[in-house]
């Protein structure tokens, strides 16, 4: 495939290089590339069978924007607009293209979400808790995309909502923490993501299953199929 990828970050750079290693087509655009999405012409998207977007939540908005008016598929794994989530899923669904969005590309973190749902359970018995997230000193969004999926996740199970602490420091790659505590008892569920690489390679596969297909997608509904 020939893949557009927006933003050279360490996320967007890995996922660059994780597609070339998959045998695609890889072209990249910085932020100072594409300002305001004003790249993602319908012209210059010729020939391209996915637009990947690892940029920030402000560049994010602009680009998807830009990609419906254009007509071109997209795989977005920037965090932190989903406050946008219902005006862009409609932008989408009326511009008729492709569109695959996830807080995370890991196929770690979406069997941590399953978990997550099983673990609600203990939330509706009495049991309170809370839910840690840790990154890198450099992510712009607190809390990340990830920690607001498992709130979600465990409100929509308990109709409880646990509080999100967000710790930013050091070159943390990404850790999740829920805790869960009775009188009785304690547990703790932990995600710990060593490298960005599984998160990079799910993009990838995310774009391949996307590739040809139409309508609004979250990969956390879908990573079973690729």
């Amino acid at each position: 495939m020939n893949l557009l990828v927006l933003g050279k970050g360490k996320t967007g750079s890995l996922v660059a290089e994780a597609a070339r290693e998959r045998g695609h087509q890889v072209r990249a655009l910085g932020g100072s590339d594409n300002p305001g999405g004003a790249a993602l012409s319908r012209e210059n998207l010729k020939g391209v069978d996915v637009v990947m977007d690892f940029t920030t939540p402000k560049a994010a908005i602009e680009d998807i924007s830009a990609c419906a008016r254009a007509g071109a598929t997209m795989v977005v794994g920037t965090t932190g607009w989903y406050g946008e989530l219902p005006r862009i899923r409609e932008l989408v669904e009326q511009s008729g293209i492709g569109f695959l969005y996830a807080s995370n590309f890991s196929v770690g973190v979406n069997v941590f979400f399953d978990i997550a749902q099983a673990a609600a359970a203990a939330l509706a018995q009495g049991y309170s808790g809370g839910i840690e997230e840790r990154h890198h000193a450099q992510k712009k969004d607190k809390p990340s995309g990830t920690a607001v999926v498992l709130q979600k996740i465990l409100k929509e199970k308990s109709g409880s909502e646990l509080e999100i602490t967000s710790v930013r420091e050091g070159d943390i790659v990404g850790t999740h923490i829920i805790t869960l505590s009775s009188a009785g008892d304690t547990l703790t569920l932990v995600h710990e993501a060593h490298s960005r690489r599984g998160f990079a390679e799910g993009a990838v596969r995310a774009a391949e299953w996307l590739a040809g297909k139409k309508g609004f997608f979250d990969f956390k509904d879908v990573w079973r199929r690729m």
